[in-house]
């Protein structure tokens, strides 16, 4: 099975590393999954990476509302549905006429532009202030679903909406779980039907990475409650962002 994908070991270990992240950020510190995006971008090239990676998600999804599926706010996430069906219909049309350069470089911007709102975020902890009007919900929804469509990316943008909502942490924890289980499944047959970066051998290889994403999802429902996660998180960041400029460059 391994021999299907024509990687040497190096790349074998970065994609398990890449996969117990993907479990890890589902149950535990969701900034751990944005160095997946460039890594997996930079093995499998842009578009075909985010075929790749989905599966992934989802499997980790499953993960994630097996750990939180009680603390879910169902009124939040049905509100913003219909704006985030919109981004990804958006992200679609963008997918469907660029080449593989060009979508690795918007992949590449999209996660510097979340980088930007992380490290806004830690600079101004508790203290941070964003809106809370109903444009903010359409606004959220939409940038949810195009960054989600293009490079998996959308974490950031979701975690400053439910910051403007007070969410604490189960309750945080729980309605990311659903909302990305929910979103994405949408994008499965979008991207399976236009973009035909989802088929057979990538099913395959996700069910080879199920062993890694388990080990990130146990480690990360763990040790969430145990660690100190502000060094383990300016790390995070500052390997996202020389994958992210690898990536653009």
């Amino acid at each position: 099975m391994f021999n299907l994908f024509h990687l040497n070991a190096s790349e074998w270990v970065w994609i398990i590393v890449a996969a117990v992240l993907i479990g890890f950020s589902k149950t535990g510190i969701s900034a751990f999954s944005m160095p997946v995006i460039p890594i997996i971008a930079l093995i499998f090239g842009g578009k075909e990476s985010t075929g790749m990676i989905l599966p992934l998600l989802i499997i980790g999804d499953i993960f994630a509302i097996y750990y939180y599926n009680r603390h879910a706010d169902w009124k939040d996430i049905k509100a913003l549905l219909p704006w985030v069906v919109a981004g990804l219909i958006l992200g679609l049309l963008v997918g469907e006429y660029t080449n593989d350069a060009q979508f690795k470089m918007i992949i590449s911007i999209c996660v510097i532009l979340c980088l930007i709102i992380l490290l806004y975020m830690e600079r101004k902890g508790e203290g941070v202030k964003v809106p809370k009007g109903k444009w903010f919900y359409a606004l959220t929804g939409a940038l949810s679903g195009f960054t989600s469509m293009i490079g998996n990316a959308a974490g950031p943008i979701f975690s400053v909406f439910l910051l403007a909502k007070g969410f604490k942490k189960d309750k945080f924890l729980g309605t990311t779980a659903w909302f990305f289980f929910l979103v994405n499944i949408s994008k499965v047959p979008m991207q399976a039907l236009a973009w035909h970066n989802i088929h057979l051998k990538t099913l395959l290889f996700s069910l080879m990475m199920i062993p890694a994403i388990a080990v990130g999802a146990v480690l990360g429902a763990f040790l969430i409650k145990r660690i100190n996660e502000k060094p383990f998180r300016i790390l995070i960041l500052v390997v996202t962002a020389l994958s992210a400029i690898r990536l653009l460059i």
